[in-house]
C-alpha cells in the first residue's frame, strides 16, 4: 500500500539514511586497522583543520576527524559547523549527551540553519524522545515551504508518543496543504481507531468510498471496522453491499471469507476462500499463500483434503509455466500419498527450472522404495551433473544402487556422501553410515558394518531405528548379545509402539534363549499391526514355539510366513521336516 510506503519513507530518512547509517559506517571503519591517517597541513591556521577533518572523514578515519574538529573549536569556538559535525560523531559512537550539547551549540550559533534543527530532532528520536521530537519536526515544517516530510515526521513521533490527537491535527494540516491523499486519509483512519472512534474512522472510509465508489478495499475495510467494534448490523449490511457489488474480486473473497469465518459459517467460510485461491487476478504466490494455511485445516478430513489437492491441481494449471506453482502441486501430491502424481509434477517443474535443487530432492525422495531402484539412480546421476557436490545426492545415489543390491556401488556413493556431509547435521550424517553400516551387512563385511553403525549410534544416540537395526545385525551374528538388548530395549523406549521394535527386541531374547520372554514380545509385534505383519515376524514366532518343544504350533507359523511371501530359503525345510534350521 502507498502508506506503508510513504511511513518507510520517513522511517528510512530519521534512521537508514541518517544518523544509525552514520553509526554503521562507523562501525565499518573502526574495524579496518590500520586507518588512513591526514597529515595536519598548519596546526595553527584554523581553516585548514577544519579541511583537514573534511579529508579524515572522507578517508573514513572519525578518530582523526574528531580530534581535529575539536583542535579547531578551540582556536574558532563561534563557528557551528563544526559542533554539527561533531554532534554527528558523537552519535555515530552512541553518545546521546554528548551529540546533544554539540547540535545544542550550533543552533545557538546559528539558529536560522534547518540542518541543524533537523539533526536535533533526529537526535531527540533516537533518544526515544519522541513528543518533544515531534514539536521540533512541526517547527520545522512551519519554517519551511516545502514542509511534506517535515510534516509526515511529526505525525509519526507524535504517534510513537501515543499523542494521537496531536498526530491527527498534523494530519489535518497535511490534508490542507496537499490535498485528501489516500495515505493521509488513512493514517487518520487508523488514528481514530487508536482513540477508540469508530464512528469517525467510518466517515473517513465513506469519504474515501464516495471519491472512489469502485474500490473493494474501502468497502472491505468499513466492513471489518464495524464487525472488530461490535456493530453487527451495520457489518452485516457493509458485507452484503461489498457481496453485491464486487462478486469476483479477490480482496471482497477474502473480505467475506475472514467475516463468515469468524461467524463459524463454514459453509460460506470455504466457499469464498475457495474462491479467492484460485481468483486469476492474484498472483501465484497470493495463491499458495493462501491455499497453504487452508490445507493445514482440512489436514484431518481425507474428503475435505482431496478438495485441497484439486485446489492446488487448479492453480497448476492456471500458472503451467511457473515451476514454483508446478512443484507445489507435486508437494501436495505427495503430502497426500500419491507419490506417482507427484512425480510427473517435479518433473515437468525441473523441465522448467533444472536449478531448482530443493525439487529435485523431492523428486529423488519419491524414488527410494526398492520397485524404483533404477529411476533413483538415474535421477540422482542427472542431479548430481548439476549438483556434484551435495552430499544428500551422492546419498540417494548410493540408496538406489543399495536396492538394486549393487553393494559395491552402494558403498562408494555413500561414502563420497560421508565426506562431503558436515557433521552439523548429525542426524543425516548417522543416517548415511547406518545405511553403509547395512550394505557392509549385507556383504558380511561385519568389522565395517560395526564401525559405521558405531559411528551412527555416537552421531546419534537417541535415533531409534539405528539402535534397532545395529541391534537385530549383531544378534543374527549371534555376538554382543548384551549390547544388542541394551540398544534394542532402548529404541523401544523411544518408541514403544514400533512393531518391528518389539520383534527385534524378541529376537534378541531368543537368542538369549529367554523362550518365554521372547514369545510375548514377538506376539505383540503381530498384534501391533496383524493384517500387515510380515512373513519375518511369523517365521520367528514359529522358531520360538519350536524352541518351547510346540512343533505343531512351529510349523503353524512357519507355513503363514511362507504364504506371507517369506523367502528364507530354509523355510520349506522347516516345514516339510517340521525341524527347525537356522
Amino acid at each position: 500500500m502507498k502508506l506503508l510506503i510513504k511511513t518507510g519513507i520517513v522511517s528510512a530518512i530519521l534512521f537508514g539514511t541518517g544518523l544509525f547509517a552514520n553509526f554503521a559506517t562507523a562501525q565499518e571503519t573502526q574495524s579496518q586497522s590500520p586507518l588512513p591517517v591526514v597529515k595536519p597541513n598548519a596546526a595553527n591556521r584554523p581553516d585548514e583543520l577544519f579541511y583537514d577533518a573534511v579529508k579524515a572523514r572522507m578517508l573514513g578515519n572519525e578518530q582523526q576527524e574528531e580530534e581535529l574538529l575539536m583542535q579547531f573549536i578551540k582556536l574558532k569556538p563561534e563557528e557551528p559547523a563544526a559542533y554539527y559535525d561533531l554532534a554527528r560523531l558523537s552519535i555515530s559512537r552512541n553518545r546521546a549527551d554528548k551529540a546533544t550539547e554539540y547540535i545544542k551549540k550550533a543552533i545557538s550559533l546559528d539558529g536560522d540553519n534547518k540542518w541543524y534543527k533537523e539533526q536535533y530532532a533526529n537526535i531527540l528520536a533516537l533518544r526515544n524522545q519522541y513528543a518533544e521530537a515531534a514539536a521540533e519536526f512541526e517547527k520545522l515544517a512551519g519554517e519551511q515551504k516545502k514542509n511534506e516530510d517535515y510534516l509526515l515526521k511529526a505525525a509519526l513521533m507524535y504517534q510513537r508518543a501515543s499523542k494521537y490527537k496531536e498526530a491527527l491535527a498534523v494530519m489535518d494540516k497535511l490534508i490542507v496543504a496537499f490535498g485528501p491523499d489516500e495515505d493521509y486519509m488513512m493514517q487518520k483512519e487508523q488514528l481514530y481507531l487508536k482513540l477508540n472512534d469508530a464512528n469517525s474512522a467510518a466517515a473517513i472510509l465513506d469519504q474515501l468510498i464516495a471519491k472512489n465508489p469502485r474500490e473493494p478495499r474501502y468497502y472491505a475495510l468499513q466492513a471489518e471496522l464495524y464487525d472488530n467494534n461490535k456493530q453487527p448490523e451495520k457489518a452485516a449490511a457493509a458485507y452484503k453491499k461489498l457481496q453485491d457489488m464486487f462478486p469476483g474480486d479477490p480482496v471482497a473473497q477474502l473480505s467475506l471469507a475472514g467475516y463468515y469465518r469468524k461467524n463459524k459459517d463454514n459453509v460460506k467460510y470455504e466457499e469464498y476462500v475457495k474462491k479467492a485461491i484460485v481468483n486469476k487476478d492474484l498472483d501465484a504466490e497470493t495463491q499458495i499463500s493462501l491455499l497453504l494455511p487452508y490445507l493445514q485445516e482440512l489436514n484431518g478430513d481425507s474428503a475435505r483434503r482431496t478438495e485441497g489437492v484439486a485446489l492446488a491441481g487448479q492453480l497448476a494449471v492456471q500458472h503451467s509455466t511457473n515451476p514454483k506453482v508446478v512443484s507445489f502441486y507435486g508437494d501436495v501430491l505427495a503430502l497426500n500419498d500419491d507419490r506417482d502424481k507427484a512425480v510427473v509434477q517435479y518433473k515437468k517443474s525441473l523441465a522448467l527450472d533444472p536449478s531448482a535443487y530443493t525439487v529435485w530432492q523431492q523428486l529423488l525422495y519419491s524414488y527410494t522404495d526398492r520397485k524404483n531402484a533404477d529411476s533413483l539412480i538415474l535421477y540422482s546421476e542427472k542431479a548430481l551433473r548439476l549438483f556434484p557436490n551435495q552430499a544428500l545426492v551422492h546419498y540417494l545415489n548410493g540408496i538406489g544402487h543399495f536396492n538394486k543390491k549393487e553393494y559395491t556401488a552402494a558403498i562408494r556413493s555413500m561414502n563420497r556422501a560421508i565426506d562431503m556431509q558436515p557433521e552439523d547435521n548429525a542426524e543425516l550424517l548417522a543416517e548415511m553410515y547406518s545405511s553403509r553400516g547395512d550394505a557392509y551387512n549385507t556383504i558380511k563385511e561385519y568389522a565395517l558394518s560395526d564401525s559405521s553403525y558405531e559411528k551412527a549410534v555416537q552421531l546419534d544416540p537417541k535415533n531409534p531405528t539405528v539402535l534397532n537395526n545395529y541391534s537385530y545385525y549383531l544378534s543374527l551374528r549371534g555376538v554382543r548379545l548384551d549390547d544388542a538388548e541394551k540398544m534394542s530395549r532402548q529404541s523401544l523406549q523411544l518408541k514403544p509402539e514400533e512393531a518391528t521394535f518389539m520383534d527385534t527386541y524378541g529376537w534378541i531374547l531368543y537368542k538369549q534363549g529367554k523362550y518365554e520372554k521372547a514369545k510375548e514380545y514377538i506376539r505383540k509385534a503381530i498384534d501391533a499391526n496383524e493384517q500387515h505383519a510380515d512373513a519375518t515376524l511369523y517365521e520367528h514366532l514359529g522358531d520360538v514355539f519350536y524352541k518351547l518343544n510346540s512343533v505343531d504350533k512351529a510349523v503353524e507359523y512357519w507355513r503363514i510366513a511362507k504364504e506371507k511371501g517369506g523367502d528364507n530359503q530354509l523355510i520349506d525345510k522347516k516345514i516339510q521336516e517340521r525341524k527347525l534350521y537356522e
